[in-house]
């Protein structure tokens, strides 16, 4: 079976070749590609998309030289299901990964009602994944980070494209055996110890620099998968002091401002000194990363994409360490906060940096974006669901038409209980499956999802489920049923 895949891989990225070898022999240089993913980074974490308490002055300058794009979106409000997107350029459902693995057991939900389908736990070896065509094309492959798409080291980093791993495993949080979390030593298995007191974050951007530095042959890409800044909210030492200061100089001297949402608590308000740290860490890693490109005169020939695997954590049974409003909910939920994300994006030759973009753009985009910008022409059946974003680069003002689903019918955490979501155009509609209610929004007046309009336009919510089920059903997609039906 292992020899069939690599097969199939072979055939598709030689393809890839003999096409590249034509329409790439008048290019006198390959871009890099930097690529980076934040792992529960919500949609006003940062200043330039709204935040006032968190400081992220390199990210913002990031900004200036990108295209911004406010309607972006992680093919699942859970970070598995988007890792496999991005990789793959196709739709967690039809990847067959739906939940962040190995996911929750529907028993540990409060009084559940249905049993939730079975998930693969490991990102197939068959998929083609965006390092493996990279390096097919001569480019060096580094993962740096989280990966969580495999459960047993034959599906990790190293056997899907990349030349090196440095952290990427089993886990989704930096919390090992042995280990301190972001403080060295970690315990993990693929990243050596640093010296004590060694901050995660700053080692995987060291790591990263190095990888820029030794790549002087050939173009590179890198995927930088940063655990910031999920749970466990540890700060960092130095920028603890100062949020602190920041946070009790609030009206609120920093207490958490929650409102309920269904069985959970959303906070409200950004005033967690130890997540300001950690996103000010952050931000100070990406500056220190840019200016290493502008430093070995790399910068210019580099793509660089920033963007988050789902929304802030916000919504759990007591509330999280962040804030997304005005959306609502966040992290594992279907609302807008739980699956709009950040999304910067520069390139060679930008001709519009600052501008801000509405297109609806998802994970799965990532690929073929990243293939024309490349100069690479591909057989659509590597990125079945995603569509280049590059006309809208050229052009930011530059809208089209767009239907994007999400299927997330699985326990979650944060209190979500399972269910699906449509976006088409303006209008959103979200389907809970235990009591088969839809809820209809028009993101164009209501983006904080407050005015359930399903019982004022019955028809146009019920044309959207159908095309939402349509879809989903078209990708293979599984679903819930009740208890006494299984």
């Amino acid at each position: 079976m292992r020899l069939d895949i690599n097969i199939r891989k072979v055939s598709v990225i030689l393809t890839t070749i003999l096409v590249v070898g034509v329409v790439g022999c008048n290019r006198v240089e390959k871009p890099n590609v930097v690529f980076i993913l934040v792992d529960d980074l919500g949609w006003t974490d940062l200043g330039c998309y709204g935040s006032t308490f968190y400081d992220t002055p390199n990210l913002d300058q990031l900004a200036s030289q990108s295209i911004l794009f406010t309607n972006a979106y992680a093919a699942s409000p859970v970070c598995s299901p988007t890792r496999a997107a991005i990789m793959t350029g196709k739709h967690p459902v039809r990847v067959g990964i739906t939940d962040w693995i190995p996911g929750m057991s529907a028993s540990n939900a409060r009084d559940p009602l249905l049993e939730t389908p079975e998930d693969i736990h490991n990102l197939p070896l068959e998929e083609v994944t965006l390092a493996e065509l990279f390096r097919e094309q001569g480019y060096r492959t580094l993962y740096a980070g989280k990966w969580h798409l495999g459960e047993t080291k034959e599906y990790w980093p190293l056997e899907q494209g990349f030349d090196e791993n440095k952290g990427g495993n089993y886990k989704g949080s930096p919390t090992f055996p042995g280990g301190l979390g972001y403080y060295s030593p970690y315990g993990n298995p693929c990243l050596t110890d640093g010296p004590d007191g060694e901050y995660l974050t700053d080692r995987l951007t060291d790591e990263s620099i190095q990888f820029i530095e030794s790549s002087e042959e050939a173009p590179f890409f890198l995927y930088l998968a940063y655990y910031t800044v999920h749970t466990p909210i540890q700060g960092c030492i130095a920028y603890d002091d100062l949020y602190m200061s920041k946070s009790l100089a609030l009206p609120d001297s920093g207490k958490m401002v929650l409102r309920q949402e269904h069985e959970g608590s959303t906070r409200m308000n950004h005033s967690s000194h130890k997540y300001a740290a950690m996103v000010r860490s952050l931000d100070t890693n990406v500056g220190r990363l840019m200016e290493k490109l502008k430093e070995t005169g790399k910068l210019e020939n580099t793509i660089v994409i920033f963007t988050s695997d789902n929304g802030g954590l916000s919504t759990t049974r007591r509330g999280g360490p962040t804030s997304v409003i005005p959306l609502r909910a966040g992290k594992g939920w279907c609302y807008e906060g739980g699956i709009r994300v950040p999304l910067l994006l520069r390139y060679p030759g930008i001709t519009d940096p600052g501008a801000t973009c509405q297109q609806p753009a998802i994970s799965m985009d990532f690929y073929p974006t990243l293939i024309e910008l490349a100069g690479i022409e591909m057989d659509q059946e590597l990125h079945l669901d995603g569509r280049s974003l590059v006309p809208f680069l050229k052009d930011p003002e530059e809208t089209g038409d767009r239907s994007l689903v999400w299927h997330y019918p699985h326990y979650h955490g944060s209190t979500w209980r399972p269910g699906s979501a449509i976006r088409n155009n303006q209008w959103k509609l979200i389907e809970f499956y235990e009591d088969q209610v839809v809820e209809l929004y028009d993101l164009s007046t209501d983006l904080g999802e407050h005015h359930d309009l399903a019982a004022e336009f019955p028809g146009r919510a019920g044309s959207l489920r159908v095309e939402m089920h349509e879809r989903l059903q078209a990708m293979g997609a599984a679903y819930p049923v009740l208890k006494e039906e299984k």
